[in-house]
């Protein structure tokens, strides 16, 4: 069982009378349920900028998020407000913790094999963001500030829609409109799938007899997530085309819950 503290993540708070009205018309999950959720904030084309937890506690919200982009994403928080009756602050004091503990617990909202996460005030306890990241890597879930940056990806090609990231129930969010195009249309072009190999490093392709058919997103030692064209996969595996990365055999493979139960 991984547990420990989690370096790489911060917390902000978001509190006030519109808190919940206020993310709810922004992110792409619904946060009226008062439950905690796993959630993004897109640019206008769908494009992911952040993801985040969002945790109701004290009449407002904690937002579990990635460390170095703590400061953009308040910045941008603070853009949105507007005449909103929020404040929006850094909770320096506090720190993201993998295992139950005293503070705000909650089982990780993306998949029930994620460890607990808990929201408590900052200790000296033993960092465990390598192990974490083994983890997830080995369930092909891939994270902001990890696998991609702001604006690269749409939520489908990090899988986010199989991940409770998004409610096409809710209503209007910011890149809603490309967001649900996509989905009803059935434009998955791409999937986050895990790989493994010897010649995997971020950034290279993965080559099916020679030709492209995406590229690795992040490595730890021999396994990684890539991004990958589904139809261009299939379309090797149907040929029998080796696949490579780095000029070394890779395997592809798809994480289980895109697996039709």
């Amino acid at each position: 069982m991984v547990e420990g503290v989690l370096t790489t993540r911060a917390v902000l708070s978001l509190k006030g009378e519109d808190a919940a009205a206020f993310l709810q018309g922004l992110v792409t999950q619904d946060v009226t349920r008062a439950q905690p959720v796993f959630a993004a904030l897109l640019t206008p084309q769908g494009k992911i900028l952040f993801d985040f937890f969002l945790v109701p506690a004290d009449g407002g919200h904690l937002i579990d998020c990635e460390a170095n982009a703590a400061p953009a994403l308040l910045k941008r928080l603070v853009m949105y407000k507007l005449r909103a009756k929020v404040a929006i602050t850094a909770e320096a004091g506090l720190a993201v913790h993998l295992g139950p503990r005293a503070g705000v617990s909650f089982a990780d909202p993306r998949l029930a094999s994620l460890p607990v996460r808990t929201i408590a005030p900052a200790t000296s306890a033993a960092p465990v963001d390598g192990a974490y990241d083994a983890l997830r890597l080995s369930l092909g879930v891939p994270e902001f500030g990890h696998d991609f940056k702001g604006e690269e990806v749409f939520l489908l090609d990090v899988n986010y829609d199989a991940l409770n990231a998004v409610s096409y129930k809710k209503g209007c969010f910011v890149g809603q409109e490309v967001t649900s195009r996509m989905k009803r249309k059935g434009e998955i072009r791409k999937r986050t799938l895990m790989a493994q190999g010897a010649g995997l490093a971020p950034a290279a392709p993965v080559l099916a007899g020679g030709d492209p058919i995406g590229e690795v997103l992040s490595v730890r030692g021999d396994h990684g997530l890539a991004l990958i064209r589904i139809d261009r996969l299939a379309g090797a595996r149907s040929a029998g085309a080796a696949l490579t990365s780095g000029g070394l055999p890779v395997e592809i493979d798809i994480p289980a819950y895109l697996e039709p139960s």
